[in-house]
Formats: C-alpha cells, sequence, structure tokens
C-alpha cells in the first residue's frame, strides 16, 4: 500500500525526472569522482550507479528472477534487499564507467516503461523488507524505485563536493511524500519545520514532538544515513 503522496497516476512523471536528474549527474563525473567513497559503507560512487544500472536491467523478467533468487542466497540472514544490492553490482563489477553509461542510457528508459506498465496482479504480490514488513510490488515500483535515484543522487553530489540544487517543484514533491510515509509510519502527533527550496511545515493531530532542521537533512536521517532523536528516528523506505 503507498502511504505517501505518490500514487501510480503521478508517479511516471516524478519517476521520469529522477531519471533524468541522475543521469545527467553521473554523464558528468570526472575519472576521480568516480573512485570517491560515500556515506554508505563499502560503497564508492561507482557502486552507487552499478546498482541503479541493476535495477534499470531488472525490466528483463529473467534478470528480476534471477536477482530474486541470486539475492536470497546472497542476503545470508539480511534482508532481501542487501543481497539483491550485493548482486547487482557484483554482475556489474567489470564494467568501466563508459559501460556503465552507455548500458544505464539503453535500460533507464526501458524500466520506466516496464514501471508504467506493470500489471496488477503483479503489483499486487508483497516482498520481504525488514524492518518495514512486507512491501508490494506496487509500491516498490511506484514510489520506492524513485526515492532511491534520489537518494543516491545526494549520496553522490556529498560525496564528490558538488552542491545538491534542488528544484522547487520536483525535489518537494519527493520531500512531501518521504514526510507522509514517516507520519503513517510513526502515528503520533507531531509538527515539523523543513528548511529550505524542498521543505515546508508539516503538523499532524495537534501538539506533538516538533522538530524544524533542513528538508534534504530530514530525508538523509529517516534513510538511516544520519542519527536521528524522538519521531526522527522513525525509517522510510528508500
Amino acid at each position: 500500500m503507498t502511504t505517501g503522496t505518490i500514487d501510480r497516476r503521478t508517479a511516471p512523471d516524478l519517476a521520469e525526472g529522477e531519471d533524468r536528474r541522475f543521469g545527467d549527474l553521473v554523464h558528468s563525473l570526472t575519472a576521480e569522482e568516480w573512485r570517491t567513497p560515500t556515506d554508505l559503507p563499502g560503497w564508492d560512487v561507482r557502486a552507487i550507479a552499478l546498482h541503479v544500472l541493476g535495477e534499470a536491467e531488472s525490466h528483463r523478467i529473467t534478470e528480476l528472477v534471477h536477482q530474486l533468487v541470486a539475492g536470497r542466497k546472497a542476503a545470508k540472514g539480511r534482508a532481501l534487499v542487501d543481497g539483491i544490492n550485493d548482486v547487482q553490482i557484483a554482475d556489474r563489477a567489470h564494467l568501466g564507467p563508459d559501460e556503465i553509461l552507455s548500458r544505464l542510457d539503453a535500460a533507464a528508459p526501458k524500466f520506466l516503461r516496464y514501471r508504467r506498465r506493470l500489471p496488477w496482479p503483479f503489483r499486487a504480490i508483497r516482498l520481504p523488507n525488514p524492518p518495514f514488513g512486507l512491501l508490494s510490488i506496487g509500491f516498490l515500483n511506484d514510489v520506492v524505485y524513485t526515492l532511491d535515484r534520489w537518494m543516491h543522487r545526494l549520496d553522490i553530489h556529498r560525496a564528490i563536493g558538488r552542491p545538491f540544487k534542488v528544484d522547487t517543484d520536483h525535489d518537494r514533491r519527493v520531500v512531501a511524500d518521504i514526510v507522509a510515509e514517516w507520519a503513517q509510519r510513526h502515528g503520533r502527533p507531531y509538527r515539523l519545520v523543513l528548511d529550505g527550496p524542498a521543505g515546508g511545515t508539516f503538523a499532524h493531530a495537534g501538539t506533538g514532538e516538533a522538530h524544524q532542521l533542513d528538508a534534504v537533512e530530514f530525508c538523509r536521517i529517516v534513510s538511516g544515513r544520519a542519527p536521528g532523536i524522538g519521531l526522527l528516528a522513525t525509517g522510510v523506505v528508500f
């Protein structure tokens, strides 16, 4: 079930915009930037790109099944998504930057078409994703893949030291969805003031825990990339 503001009607345009922004960023990377470590333990910029490529190439059913089966074996007691991430990167570890870019350019539009056309029976299938419980493929398709791209774009900007330029419309919609899902998951009264062009003021059910911080930093916290206190310790799926 989708718990935020992105639904099947609005999801494709937001996904297309995020794909374009991520593609523009990785095409601009220098040889040194590809090798830069990120905030994700053991992942440099190239590893993020390999993961995103693997995700995009799962538009082929044979590749999707391979990632699910091999990912379950690779997880070794961890969440399935961790095993899938490992498989996506390991299968493509031999690729250089030019090959990554070429394959991503080819796969991204096909993955977007796959996401637009995903049939209802398949959308209803639910997969385990601890600690978030069972998530439907429809929710992963409409929401999580886009949030994943967005957060990894931020990861790369932070790693290479380039400013993360916020598009008021696009990024504000992403942040609003993250806030909505965060509020749904903790289910308690709150007041949240997010600073910056992607931010806004959010509240529910009167007096509750109050926080004010930068909008992008809020997203990093609820993604688990930075520590959060109180309700900010409630995570969101990315």
